[in-house]
């Protein structure tokens, strides 16, 4: 008792309720000394250590989610959704295989992105010359620059409209709650414009079969067996994997 005695106890008011005593290694840290971080609707008390793990692992919640929204990744698995579609092959490539293909093709555009984030925020976040806050604040630029060379005006015009924001002077004043959900309508149109275009060759194999099929009566044989083995071959020869990653990453001239 006398060794419990000697260490000073804190009145808790956090995760396990008000009124629960925690023993401390040493001096209590008042409610008043404590970094306050206030967010629009939101205040965190505590130190830096408790801060920066709960942002790490909100972080890390959220990178799925950053990938999609942020990133070519949303426009690029649409295209190989409708590009397996028109070949009619349900399950090959698989899903695995195309998302990893997605990923690497991810890296590969925003590797420019990730090297001006590195050298305008994290080197300095590093170095101690600049806060955590300061750092997320400096990763958004690059961020927003690279989506709004490939967002449109319509759309951008359309969510500063509902957000009730005042009308900026040039594109970089928008707020990423502007840019990112237009950045995403605009990488969903042009996926389903490029996905059009691919359907076109294919679904004229398609008509073709199905004409030679009827005409001929072979009407006990689905015309989707015959024209999906020319499809193949015709994706084979003309090097289809080729001309679509590679028209695919010619549209990021960034």
């Amino acid at each position: 008792m006398p060794v419990l005695n000697s260490i000073p106890r804190c009145v808790g008011s956090g995760l396990f309720g008000a009124g629960v005593l925690f023993a401390v290694p040493g001096p209590c840290l008042a409610a008043s000394q404590a970094p306050v971080i206030q967010l629009p609707g939101l205040t965190f008390r505590g130190d830096s250590t408790s801060i920066t793990i709960i942002l790490l692992l909100t972080v890390l919640t959220l990178l799925p989610a950053i990938l999609l929204s942020m990133t070519p990744f949303v426009r690029i698995l649409v295209i190989f959704h409708f590009l397996r579609q028109a070949l009619g092959t349900q399950t090959a490539p698989t899903n695995q295989t195309l998302i990893g293909l997605g990923l690497f093709l991810t890296y590969f555009i925003m590797q420019p992105v990730g090297a001006a984030i590195n050298q305008q925020a994290l080197v300095p976040f590093e170095s101690g010359r600049i806060t955590s806050w300061q750092a997320l604040a400096r990763c958004s630029v690059p961020l927003r620059h690279f989506m709004l060379a490939y967002t449109r005006e319509k759309d951008l015009a359309l969510f500063v409209e509902m957000s009730k924001e005042p009308r900026p002077q040039k594109p970089e004043d928008l707020s990423m709650r502007v840019v990112v959900p237009a950045y995403i309508l605009s990488e969903l149109k042009t996926g389903f414009q490029i996905g059009a275009v691919l359907f076109l060759p294919f679904l004229v194999i398609d008509l073709v079969t199905a004409s030679v099929t009827t005409s001929i009566g072979m009407l006990q044989l689905p015309p989707v067996v015959i024209s999906t083995p020319l499809k193949i071959l015709l994706f084979v020869v003309a090097d289809g994997w080729n001309l679509v990653v590679g028209s695919m990453m010619k549209s990021f001239h960034y």
